[in-house]
Parts: structure tokens; C-alpha cells; sequence
């Protein structure tokens, strides 16, 4: 039997390294280098899997399919985009502007089981779903072996 020294911090310390993610990345993120105001605006997505294959769906209002480009490199997806500022009325005066605007950036990394050769995207109303369609792996059933 071996000690292990007890940690009291180390379950707050996993609570908080998934936690803040999840909390943190549906705001907008305070950057360096971004827009006038400071904020760089980042779309949500949401990841899911079903039996033939990976989807991502990315929150892009406002955003035209012209301005998105998706590309694959190694075992990296990217979703880049620009949602341009609508200032319809030079007339009007705004009192509040609570919409982002843009340069955007989504990186997520591609399973093993991916096949990036096939992944296709479309865009209706406002969320682009990325389809990444799983490899054919062959299931084998586990095979027992005999302890001589």
C-alpha cells in the first residue's frame, strides 16, 4: 500500500479548468488587436455525433456564405468569417449598439475517425452545419483468449 498525499484544492482545481470554458466562451472575449471597442466577437457552435458521422453547428446571424471560409488542415477544422456592420440609415442615431461585428476565428480539433476528405457544410437560417463523416472501421467482436 502506497500514500498518497491528499490534495483538498485539486478537485476545485478540475471544477474550475472545466467549468470556465463552458462559463466564458458563450461571451464575447476582451482581446488585444481586436475592434475599436476591444471586443472580439466569437459565434457559438455546438458539437454532436451521430452514428455516421461528427456535426458542427456555428451561430453565424447576419453573416453571408460569401464572408465564411471553412478549411481542414491536419487534424484541425477552422470556421473564419467577418460579420460586416449594418449601418442602414445614416440618418438614424444609435443609442445602443449591442450587436458584435467582425473578424472571426473557431478552430476544433478533427477525431481520429474522421473523414476530412468528405466533410461537406451548408448554411440555412443563420447556422452552419458542418457535416465530417466517420472512416469505415471494420467492428470486430472482442476475441477471448485462453490463460494457459
Amino acid at each position: 500500500m502506497s500514500l498518497i498525499r491528499w490534495d483538498p484544492f485539486a478537485d476545485v482545481d478540475t471544477l474550475f479548468d472545466r467549468a470556465m470554458p463552458r462559463l466564458l466562451g458563450r461571451w464575447s472575449r476582451v482581446a488585444r488587436g481586436a475592434d475599436a471597442d476591444g471586443f472580439e466577437w466569437s459565434p457559438s457552435a455546438d458539437v454532436s455525433e451521430t452514428e455516421k458521422e461528427y456535426l458542427i453547428r456555428a451561430e453565424l446571424p447576419a453573416v453571408k456564405k460569401e464572408d465564411v471560409k471553412v478549411t481542414v488542415d491536419g487534424d484541425m477544422i477552422s470556421i473564419q468569417g467577418e460579420r460586416k456592420q449594418q449601418l442602414e440609415d445614416k440618418t438614424e442615431k444609435y443609442h445602443r449598439v449591442e450587436s458584435f461585428h467582425g473578424t472571426f476565428t473557431r478552430r476544433f480539433t478533427l477525431p481520429n475517425d474522421a473523414d476530412a476528405k468528405a466533410i461537406r457544410c451548408d448554411n440555412k437560417d443563420g447556422i452552419l452545419t458542418i457535416h465530417i463523416p466517420k472512416t469505415q472501421s471494420s467492428t470486430s467482436k472482442p476475441i477471448q483468449i485462453k490463460v494457459e
